[in-house]
């Protein structure tokens, strides 16, 4: 028997159906155990010493996982195929070492993208050890939140009662708000004229010209900041003679946009 560990309980039963009677999927339900908020859970004077506790239910899965595993020739961690996904097949393997019912059973990583036959097969067919630059990179992350999020958070409380707590990027994202915010409440409308002027080739062909400099000088978009001024260079514009002093040729490609993320859908919208 080999026991398969997903993260959801919907993946497990569908899993479970493409794999057969050989197999027992289960899940995990996500993490199974986490720093607690409490001094102490990361050491930065014991090279970041990090000190992990289940709670209730964590460790109720945990143990069904265990006494699973108990019975098993092999264990095989398909949780997602991200950083967080390693981090849990990471902690899950700690566990389950410590408890001592991984002995002599083989540990497979495999990972997909889809929830289909194929893909499964696929991964099975090429298991792998877990990346432990995913993991490090996980634990890096976990330990700024704690370390930012512990720290600031009891200052924020003092200097603002009733606010929320402090946090590795929702507070930068907030200074980034707020800094932009307060640049829109500065900005001062100028106005500004441009003049294009709509010509056509000897053989008919329209196209467009903006003025970029007269008498010598270089015009920027700023510069025209008055509508008199503006007519005065419209009115010789329509008397003067245009010439072409030069064609440049070369090729364009476009691509289509990419598909959006999450900063570019607010963008957007």
């Amino acid at each position: 028997m080999n026991v398969v560990i997903v993260e959801s309980a919907a993946k497990a039963q569908t899993i479970n159906k493409y794999l057969g009677k050989n197999f027992n999927v289960l899940a995990c339900y996500g993490h199974v155990r986490d720093l607690p908020a409490k001094d102490g859970s990361v050491d930065p004077d014991q090279d970041f010493l990090m000190v992990w506790e289940m709670d209730a239910k964590g460790a109720k899965r945990v143990a069904a996982i265990a006494e699973a595993v108990k019975g098993a020739d092999k264990v095989i961690l398909a949780t997602d195929p991200d950083r967080e996904g390693e981090a849990i097949s990471w902690h899950l393997l700690d566990i389950l070492n410590k408890k001592r019912v991984l002995k002599d059973k083989k540990i497979e990583r495999v990972v997909f993208n889809a929830v289909t036959k194929n893909a499964i097969q696929e991964a099975m067919a090429h298991p792998r050890q877990i990346d432990q630059a995913l993991v490090d990179a996980y634990l890096a992350r976990r330990a700024l939140d704690y370390l930012v999020g512990f720290t600031l958070s009891p200052v924020l409380w003092r200097k603002l009662p009733g606010a929320r707590s402090a946090g590795r990027v929702q507070s930068v994202a907030l200074r980034l708000v707020c800094d932009r915010e307060l640049e829109i409440e500065k900005f001062v409308a100028r106005e500004y004229w441009s003049l294009v002027a709509h010509l056509k080739t000897k053989a008919g062909e329209p196209f467009t010209a903006r003025l970029v400099g007269a008498d010598g000088k270089k015009i920027s978009r700023l510069d025209i900041g008055a509508g008199q001024e503006a007519e005065d260079f419209k009115k010789a514009l329509e008397t003067a003679a245009f010439v072409v002093r030069s064609v440049e040729a070369k090729p364009v490609k476009r691509h289509p946009y990419a598909p959006f993320t999450t900063s570019t859908l607010q963008q957007e919208a």
